[in-house]
């Protein structure tokens, strides 16, 4: 399944507003707050304690999609000799959050952020994610500080985190980046992040790693009208990600040596999993020679070209069985995230994703010297479960909601014939599921058909209210 991105206006149809009611009735979904933890998070916002050490000299940005107010990182990047300086700015919300209190309690039930087109449901009140914690422009904020420095190939020679004061100078999004990138009037730390984001591509090309570029399913409405389409996403957006992994890298590492942490996981494909690849690919028409690797292939594909965007659907499959391992003493047998190639952390989104408040509290700790605090420490055994938890509602939660957002966008087409690419097919034949190019859906389809392979498909029905929308292979 693609990613969905929602650029939604304020006018939800009312059959999506009731369907993503009952979905996050049916999942359990929270709604608001109790009063409890909105009001232990009030007193935390108002008595903030900010670090001694004193950063706020250095020029850092945030860069988000337009309208973010939960802004978990900010970027400054300067050369230093032949090599590089990253300076990255992690919200410190372990200064907002007491361990065993409300908020706390309330944040191990929710475990992440989820997004519809109808309202986001944010891990920690307003008041924190959007307010106090986040790291909003022209606000000394507590943060977690790392120093992450590279060599001149942009190979990571040392990194440490501590904990300081820090002041973001702007809110800028991807788009705008991008374009002052094109336009040549981007800053210096931001022609460096072109330059750092490009330098971290090719070390992940040669230590065997992947990171896919695999199409967004974009909701966008247009007065009554809603539409489903590909969005490819933006150069700079992968460059940033650079840093975020980086920064997750170097988390993992040091939680390794200290055989204490949570690491991030993936086991490697199996054979017969990229051997399904291959036979999609030729049905596709994609060249993919018998001596190109995996991750070699993955990177040849352009997602704007649609079979080669089916293709890299497909690819995403690879990706399940990620989870994380907690591990106090002897790190796990397993500890590689196998599309990385190496081991990483989840640690640079505390505010929408609860592990990343433990790893940066371990990290901390170990960079200064110190024992992991005791309530940190103390969480790490449950970690996995709680955050398999979450990420299987959010799962459910996002695949419920492009049900429904697709139902609404094909029921005006009913009765008619669309093409598109077989990416799975039940080897017992009879069902399989094609990706349509236009609209960008992903169809269940009964009847025979191929996989890998182009295929003719009728809309049979949609039922608006659980989002189950029926075609048959013709």
């Amino acid at each position: 399944m693609v990613q969905l991105h929602f650029a939604v206006a304020e006018d939800v149809p009312g059959p999506l507003k009731d369907g993503v009611a009952r979905l996050r009735e049916a999942l359990g979904v929270p709604a608001d707050f109790p009063p409890a933890v909105e009001a232990e998070a009030e007193t935390a916002a108002s008595d903030i304690v900010l670090p001694d050490a004193d950063r706020t000299d250095i020029e850092f940005v945030t860069i988000d999609p337009p309208g973010a107010m939960d802004l978990d990182q900010a970027l400054h990047i300067e050369r230093v000799g032949d090599g590089y300086t990253v300076h990255y700015a992690i919200a410190e919300v372990a200064a907002f959050v007491r361990p065993g209190g409300a908020v706390d309690a309330e944040c191990h039930a929710r475990g992440e952020t989820l997004y519809a087109p109808t309202l986001r449901t944010p891990l920690h009140p307003a008041v924190l994610s959007e307010g106090a914690a986040s790291l909003l422009p022209g606000q000394v904020r507590p943060a977690l500080l790392w120093e992450i420095t590279l060599d001149a190939a942009g190979a990571m020679t040392a990194a440490t985190v501590t904990r300081a004061r820090v002041r973001s100078r702007e809110r800028l999004t991807y788009e705008g980046v991008q374009a002052s990138l094109d336009g040549g009037t981007a800053s210096e730390s931001l022609r460096l992040l072109k330059t750092v984001g490009q330098l971290r591509q090719a070390a992940e090309v040669a230590r065997g790693g992947v990171s896919l570029q695999a199409p967004e399913q974009q909701v966008v409405a247009n007065g009554d009208v809603w539409t489903l389409a590909y969005r490819v996403t933006l150069p700079v957006e992968d460059w940033n990600a650079q840093i975020s992994l980086l920064t997750g890298m170097a988390a993992a590492k040091l939680m390794v040596d200290a055989r204490v942490g949570i690491l991030r996981t993936l086991p490697p494909a199996q054979q017969g999993d990229i051997d399904r690849l291959r036979h999609i690919a030729k049905g596709l028409g994609l060249a993919w020679p018998g001596s190109m690797g995996y991750p070699e292939f993955v990177r040849s594909l352009d997602p704007a070209v649609p079979t080669q965007a089916a293709m890299l659907t497909s690819c995403t499959r690879l990706f399940r069985g990620a989870g994380y391992a907690a591990f106090d003493g002897t790190p796990p047998a397993q500890p590689l995230h196998a599309a990385l190639a190496t081991t990483y952390a989840h640690c640079t989104a505390p505010l929408r994703r609860l592990v990343d408040r433990y790893s940066g509290e371990v990290c901390l700790a170990i960079c200064a010297g110190q024992p992991v605090p005791a309530w940190a420490r103390a969480a790490l055994r449950a970690l996995p479960a709680t955050m398999e938890a979450a990420d299987t509602r959010a799962k459910k939660y996002e695949r419920g909601i492009v049900d429904l957002v697709e139902a609404l966008v094909l029921q005006p087409h009913v009765g008619e014939t669309f093409t598109g690419m077989v990416i799975e097919a039940d080897p017992r034949g009879g069902a399989g599921v094609v990706q349509l190019a236009s609209p960008a859906v992903e169809a269940r389809v009964k009847g025979e058909v191929k996989l890998g392979a182009e295929a003719r498909v009728k809309l049979l029905s949609v039922d608006l209210g659980t989002g189950v929308v029926s075609f048959a292979a013709v």
